[in-house]
C-alpha cells in the first residue's frame, strides 16, 4: 500500500482533481490511502490560536478537525460519490491486530478509483491516541508527520509527499525540516519507517497541465 499526502498548498491549483486522479491511476494497482493537507482552514486555526491563545494541544484537536473538511473537499475534487468512513479501531479485546485490509476500513474507492482510499485524519488521531509512539498534539506536526505515522501504522511500502516545492535530492529530513518543507516533528517519525519516502513538486506538474 502506496500513501499519498496532498499537501494543502495545493487545495488551490485549478488542476488538482485532474491531476491528481491521474496521478492516483499511476500507481495502479497499488492500494493508496490519500491524507489529505490542511490548507488555509488549518491556517485559519492557527491565526485564531495566535489572536486568542487557545493553546497548542487544543488548537491542534482543532486544526484535526478541519481536516475532515479538506478531506471532504479533496474527495469532491475527484468526484467521489461517498463520504470517507471513520477510521475504525484496530484493536480487539484491548490486543493490537495486524492491519486490516484497506477496503474494510475505507469502503469504496475514492473518485471511482477502486484501489484508493481517502483517510479521514481526526477519526485516525483519536484511534491512535491508544497506541504507543502516537503523535505530540502541537504546532511541530502538520499533514506531513500525520501521514508518516499513518504509514508506519499500515506498514506501507511508500510514501509520497505531494508539494508545492521542489526539495533537493540527497540532503537529510532533518536539513528538510530546517528549511520549513516538512513539519518539526517529521524527521523524528520518518526515522521509524522501513518504506521509502519521497517528495514531488506536484504544483509543477499541475502547471504542465493548464
Amino acid at each position: 500500500m502506496i500513501v499519498v499526502k496532498v499537501g494543502g498548498s495545493l487545495f488551490d491549483h485549478p488542476a488538482l482533481g485532474v491531476g491528481l486522479r491521474a496521478f492516483v491511476e499511476s500507481l495502479a494497482p497499488k492500494e493508496v490511502l490519500l491524507v489529505p493537507g490542511g490548507g488555509p482552514l488549518a491556517d485559519a486555526v492557527r491565526a485564531l490560536d495566535r489572536t486568542h491563545t487557545l493553546g497548542e494541544e487544543a488548537s491542534h484537536w482543532l486544526a484535526l478537525r478541519a481536516l475532515s473538511v479538506t478531506g471532504e473537499m479533496l474527495r469532491r475534487m475527484l468526484e467521489e460519490p461517498t463520504p470517507p468512513v471513520p477510521f475504525p479501531s484496530l484493536r480487539e479485546g484491548g490486543v493490537r491486530t495486524a492491519p486490516p485490509a484497506l477496503p474494510s476500513l475505507f469502503g469504496k474507492g475514492v473518485g471511482g478509483l477502486g484501489h484508493s482510499h481517502l483517510l479521514d485524519p481526526f477519526s485516525f488521531a483519536l484511534e491512535d491516541e491508544s497506541r504507543p509512539s502516537a503523535l505530540p498534539h502541537s504546532w511541530s506536526v502538520t499533514t506531513d508527520s500525520i501521514a508518516a505515522r499513518v504509514a508506519g501504522v499500515f506498514r506501507a511500502e511508500r510514501l509520497i509527499l505531494l508539494k508545492s516545492t521542489d526539495i533537493p535530492p540527497g540532503i537529510s529530513w532533518v536539513e528538510v525540516a530546517s528549511r520549513g518543507w516538512v513539519d518539526a516533528h517529521f524527521p523524528q517519525v520518518v526515522a521509524t519507517l522501513a518504506c521509502p519516502v519521497e517528495a514531488v513538486n506536484f504544483r509543477r506538474e499541475l502547471d504542465a497541465r493548464l
